[in-house]
């Protein structure tokens, strides 16, 4: 991406898992939009979804998140401890690279003008965006919430909607759509479950009752945990970076002899928020942001890529081929759950496919081999296609696993919720075995159209399609894994059944097919 928007939306659920998951497969079915980050607040009942794109591709998956939202999130029905106006409740457009805060307010304008004549949902403008000092401010425009806008819209000239009719659709409310500078969303936690405590520190410690500059603050109470929370937004993290904002919640609570018990960053954090904290809490002299070693070494290869005059040297230069492979496993190396085997496992799948397409475009085109040229480009198709849905496979384990763990993290005071909880994790655990399950099923089909090269293709390629069955077979025996895992919690004896059985006729399957690859490189070319 030369021009890159980042754009998160809140949506007004975070207790159904598969609802925001079907949010999330609204946005990734835009081509070119990539999810970054997403977070669930059972407490809240709110979700925050975090992608980049290009522009006016941001835009399009913006409006395909409300639409699906708007079919799946009632508000009549929605309690949480946020304030909420719509189902999609805010949509802010953030400039990253190649792109102006100007840009920006015409991405919120364009996405405000759709979502009114689309779906029905009157849009108000904020931050940069807004068209009245009165609206700059989201709380402004949120208030009254869902309930109070509904009963104000009509009759009320300064509640006029930005775009679309003055009603609130019936069920997904009214959404806020705007453009803004990078934000850290920051939660701290307090040892104490007195709701009036958390709201005097965050009305001490908002810029708009005399606090901290750059700071939105709201105090509520996480009934799951028996504690309250401040709530922030930091809308300058330069301005007023973190630690000068946990400090003052720190000393405002120790006013009413309260402690904190701990702090949370929701969705993501630039890294220089980080380095600010470090600073500050190891009180270093002279710091500078090259002494980082993941700095340092980002500018040195930079440099390095940079340095290369043409692309013909750039693939004769073995740490462009290195760089190539960017941050994964970093991710996989860090100390998180995710990603983890299930992803790994799915993209040993891509790297078959692509090893596949590989001797594909060393056999199409030569005059030896004209005779299955149009075979081959068949073939080369299909695993273009298998290869971007093993990509996809690569993000989808993760979410499977995120999933489960928030089906844990729900509420389970009363015996509704228990029963409601136990319901969430058997569905979330059933569907962490079948997303390995498909990823199986495409890695299969690798590996058949790899038996079909290994009869027609180009011997010159044989080791690689041979090394192309091994990640086959290791991506279907990852799945077998997870599978197998994910089955033992399950308490649906059928599914289970079905299951097993599906899972050991696939690695069976598997392991016949990548023999024969390989025996095709024994007799071929191994004589």
């Amino acid at each position: 991406m030369n021009k890159i928007v980042e754009c998160i939306p809140n949506f007004s659920e975070g207790r159904r898992a598969e609802v925001v998951d079907q949010i999330v497969s609204a946005i990734t079915s835009v081509r070119g939009a990539v999810v970054l980050d997403r977070e669930m607040d059972a407490s809240h009942n709110r979700s925050v979804i975090t992608y980049v794109a290009e522009p006016q591709t941001a835009v399009e998956a913006a409006v395909r998140a409300a639409a699906t939202a708007a079919k799946l999130i009632d508000l009549n029905q929605h309690k949480g401890e946020h304030p909420r106006m719509g189902a999609t409740d805010v949509i802010p457009f953030v400039p990253i690279q190649g792109v102006t805060m100007e840009d920006c307010i015409e991405l919120a304008r364009a996405t405000g003008r759709r979502l009114a004549q689309e779906l029905g949902i009157p849009v108000y403008l904020y931050e940069k965006a807004a068209t009245r000092p009165d609206r700059e401010n989201l709380a402004d425009v949120r208030k009254g919430e869902f309930e109070g806008i509904r009963e104000e819209i009509q009759t009320n000239p300064a509640r006029r909607p930005d775009f679309g009719e003055p009603r609130v659709h019936p069920t997904a409310g009214a959404t806020a759509v705007g453009a803004r500078p990078p934000l850290i969303a920051y939660n701290v936690n307090l040892n104490t479950n007195n709701l009036d405590v958390a709201k005097k520190v965050a009305k001490a410690v908002r810029y708009s009752s005399g606090g901290l500059r750059y700071v939105k603050a709201l105090g509520f109470e996480l009934k799951d945990r028996g504690i309250v929370q401040v709530s922030m937004n930091l809308v300058n993290f330069e301005g007023t970076p973190i630690f000068r904002a946990f400090e003052m919640v720190k000393r405002e609570a120790a006013v009413y002899g309260v402690n904190v018990l701990s702090s949370e960053i929701v969705g993501l954090v630039p890294q220089a928020a980080l380095d600010a904290c470090a600073e500050y809490y190891l009180q270093l002299e002279n710091f500078r942001r090259d002494q980082i070693l993941e700095n340092r070494l980002k500018a040195a290869l930079e440099q390095a890529v940079g340095s290369e005059p043409t692309a013909q040297a750039a693939t004769e230069q073995s740490p462009s081929l290195s760089q190539s492979i960017g941050s994964f496993p970093d991710l996989v190396a860090a100390g998180t759950p995710t990603p983890g085997g299930g992803s790994v496992s799915a993209l040993c799948g891509v790297l078959a496919a692509s090893l596949g397409q590989m001797m594909c475009n060393l056999t199409a085109g030569k005059k030896k081999f004209a005779g299955v040229e149009g075979e081959v480009r068949s073939i080369a198709s299909e695993l273009e296609n298998l290869r971007e849905s093993l990509q996809q496979a690569i993000s989808e384990d993760a979410e499977s696993f995120e999933r489960v763990m928030n089906a844990y993290r729900l509420p389970k005071e009363t015996e509704g919720e228990r029963l409601a909880r136990e319901t969430a994790i058997e569905e979330a655990l059933k569907g962490a075995a079948a997303a390995p399950l498909r990823m199986a099923e495409h890695a299969i089909q690798v590996l058949e159209l790899l038996v079909d090269l290994s009869e027609i293709g180009n011997p010159n390629a044989f080791t690689d399609l041979a090394v192309g069955g091994q990640l086959a077979l290791t991506a279907v025996k990852g799945a077998y894994y997870n599978i197998a895992t994910n089955l033992n919690s399950i308490s649906d004896e059928e599914f289970k059944q079905e299951h097993q059985s599906k899972a050991k006729e696939m690695l069976e399957r598997a392991e016949e097919l990548a023999a024969r690859v390989e025996q095709a490189l024994t007799s071929r070319v191994l004589k």
